[in-house]
């Protein structure tokens, strides 16, 4: 009775475990988990059925063989240990010991890293690591529980990718709608605005919070014509170049065409109404305008500006991008002409007519600067009695060399029968070597020309140049002075613009001079000039120079100290070359040059200029340093100090406003636009330089 008693008993107690036993065997040996438990050193003790499944090695195969490191991916071991390294301020090693570190030390450690198969395949899998203690809470060994992660893996990557196409999707629907120039919204059927475009937030002066969710009527000047829009698109299913007039939040009105049409969802339901507005300001203002003037009229008075303005551009666009480019041909061509060793024969000869063709560019150039200038109305002109003769003689010296060249036989009135004029020496000099170099260029070989000089009447003196050329037809004598007019000679192996006699008659004319011609086919042609007739000076440019000299004080001995003066410091011969030429066209001005920094300042503080035109890429010291020291000194502070620089873009043009230059002009020069900033520059000079005397 007793045993049976103690047998139910035991029996009772041994349900439990059994059922236990039973649950966690089920448990271990489950194929969808792979169960590795190891001992304390990490060699693996008990290898599941899962694990051979996922891992296709046999129990046999791994156990008290290796360690889970070794079906495990080496280079993620090698940056867990890096990683746990960092994370628990202690040294751990690339291994076992990174699998089970935080398990060996009870914290929780559950991870993702990559099984390797037996087959050399590989997969993802999340691995949870315990920690197996004895009764005396000593490890004695591991247990990593891993489940494959392959499918999770693959789902969350078609995700990120279908996640990633519809951003894309959308960042391409924005694009499309915030490029577009004018102002696009969206409104429900009720007129609610659903989304605008930047456009829009421009027109209102409100932004797209502010917008959405607003009436599209609120926005314009006639809320009731604007929902009758929308009415009329969502009954007749769009709407084109109806007028409206927005209203922005400061006030601004802007009429705009307004065009729209319905919008659909792929089951045909209606969402709303799709609108842009097209800012027609301008076109209506325009349109206001022909109404209440006679068409016909300001259509001529267009037709003529837009010629007048197309000339403009032309001269101006020619010599801009024809000096751009020249600059490098000629700069190039002399540095291989001095390079070092020194070019061959052949090469020097090819050098040679580069430069040659280069050079004879610039004066063409310089041709059509001038003029550029004369169309523009900036050139001014030091008129004064000036002698005449002295004036051919200097000519003549020039001019010679090419008659010489061509076999051309020169004839000059002598230097005892003197003329004087009342003109601009510089533009005098100008126009004579103009005449007889196409006296020379167009004579026949071993032909004439023949200088003359005359009282014509009482009041003018006449200079006449005659050749034994080919003559011109009636034909070609009424074509003579218009621009870019050969007569013909496109074609020949003579060089030329057909703009020298334009700007020649166009000088004369300034200064009150008249141009004329004579020719006739097989006899030459006599190109004559009457300019006013004036009486000697008193002094002659050397004695005046001389007497200034002697007395610098006094300005009144010496007429030039009613020029202004222009400081150009320029360390770049061929740049000051250039400003030289374009300031020679002025008659207003003296040029004085420095080739540094420290000279400039120097000058600047001697000579006391109106203004300073300066170059920022100086040796020694750059024009932001000169700029300061002028700017500093109380006896330089108040000269407007213009930059000329090759640095052009936007950043360093700012950069020389913010520095305080007066202006800042870049390279190449813009002859227009070089001569606006002066004559701003010494306007601003004479109204605040220092008084006379200080």
């Amino acid at each position: 009775m007793e045993n049976t008693s103690a047998e139910h008993a035991s029996q009772a107690v041994r349900q439990p475990l059994l059922k236990a036993g039973a649950l966690q065997n089920a448990i271990f040996n489950s194929a969808n988990f792979s169960c590795i438990a190891t001992d304390a050193q990490g060699v693996i003790q008990i290898f599941n059925v899962g694990a051979e499944r996922m891992l296709g090695y046999k129990a046999e195969d791994v156990v008290d063989k290796i360690t889970p490191a070794g079906i495990s991916d080496a280079q993620e071991l090698i940056a867990r240990a890096a990683s746990l390294s960092l994370e628990l301020d202690t040294k751990i090693t690339p291994g076992f010991e990174a699998l089970v570190f935080k398990a060996s030390r009870g914290i929780e450690d559950i991870y993702e890293l990559t099984y390797i198969r037996k087959d050399g395949s590989r997969f993802p899998a999340m691995v949870s690591v315990t920690a197996l203690r004895d009764a005396q809470d000593k490890v004695i060994g591991y247990l990593l529980i891993g489940t494959d992660n392959t499918a999770r893996k693959r789902v969350e990557a078609e995700q990120a990718l279908l996640d990633q196409r519809l951003r894309d999707q959308q960042f391409y629907t924005r694009s499309l709608i915030e490029s577009n120039i004018d102002a696009l919204m969206t409104t429900d059927p009720r007129g609610i605005i659903s989304d605008v475009n930047q456009q829009m937030e421009a027109l209102t002066g409100c932004t797209r919070d502010e917008l959405i969710g607003a009436p599209f009527k609120n926005y314009f000047t006639d809320p009731e014509r604007a929902e009758a829009a929308i009415t009329r698109v969502l009954r007749e299913g769009k709407v084109t170049n109806y007028e409206l007039t927005a209203h922005a939040s400061d006030g601004t009105e802007t009429v705009v065409s307004y065009n729209a049409t319905t919008f659909h969802n792929r089951d045909n339901q209606l969402q709303g109404v799709f609108a842009a507005a097209r800012d027609v300001t301008d076109r209506k203002q325009f349109e206001h305008k022909l109404q209440e003037n006679n068409i016909e009229l300001e259509n001529a008075k267009a037709a003529a500006e837009k010629a007048n303005l197309a000339k403009s551009d032309f001269l101006s666009s020619m010599s801009h991008e024809l000096r751009t480019p020249l600059n490098a041909v000629l700069g190039f061509a002399q540095l291989m002409a001095s390079d070092t060793p020194p070019p061959s024969s052949a090469q020097k000869l090819s050098i040679d007519q580069i430069l040659q063709a280069g050079w004879y560019l610039l004066r063409l150039i310089n041709e059509i600067l001038d003029l550029a200038m004369i169309e523009s109305g900036k050139v001014t002109l030091s008129q004064e009695s000036m002698s005449l003769t002295e004036a051919i003689q200097d000519c003549q010296a020039m001019i010679e060399p090419q008659a010489q060249k061509r076999g051309v036989q020169l004839t000059f009135p002598v230097l005892d029968d003197l003329f004087y004029v009342h003109a601009d020496r510089t533009r005098v000099k100008q126009v004579m070597v103009n005449l007889l170099s196409n006296a020379i260029k167009y004579n026949r070989v071993g032909g004439t020309v023949v200088v003359k000089c005359a009282m014509h009447g009482s009041d003018r003196v006449r200079v006449s140049v005659t050749d034994t050329g080919a003559g011109l037809t009636p034909e070609q004598l009424a074509q003579l002075f218009q621009p870019f007019n050969r007569l013909g000679q496109e074609s020949s192996i003579e060089e030329g613009t057909g703009i020298g006699l334009v700007v020649t008659k166009q000088l004369v004319e300034l200064m009150g001079g008249v141009i004329g011609v004579e020719s006739s086919v097989g006899s030459g042609s006599v190109f004559w000039v009457e300019l006013p007739a004036a009486n000697a000076p008193e002094l002659a440019f050397d004695d005046m120079h001389e007497v200034a000299a002697d007395k610098p004080g006094d300005a009144a001995a010496d007429p030039l100290q009613s020029r202004r003066t222009l400081l150009y410091v320029e360390d770049n011969p061929a740049n000051l070359v250039l400003v030289e030429q374009l300031i020679a066209r002025r008659g207003d001005l003296t040029l004085l040059t420095a080739i540094n920094g420290h000279l400039g300042i120097q000058m600047a503080r001697a000579h006391q200029p109106d203004v300073i035109l300066m170059d920022i890429n100086l040796p020694g010291i750059s024009g932001y340093g000169v700029l300061k020291v002028l700017n500093e000194d109380s006896a330089t502070a108040h000269i407007p100090i213009m930059a000329l620089s090759a640095n052009a873009v936007p950043r360093d043009i700012q950069k020389g406003i913010d520095a305080g230059f007066f202006r800042y002009l870049t390279k190449p020069i813009e002859v227009v636009e070089f001569m606006d900033a002066l004559d701003v520059a010494l306007r601003h000079a004479e109204k605040n330089g220092l008084p006379s005397g200080v």
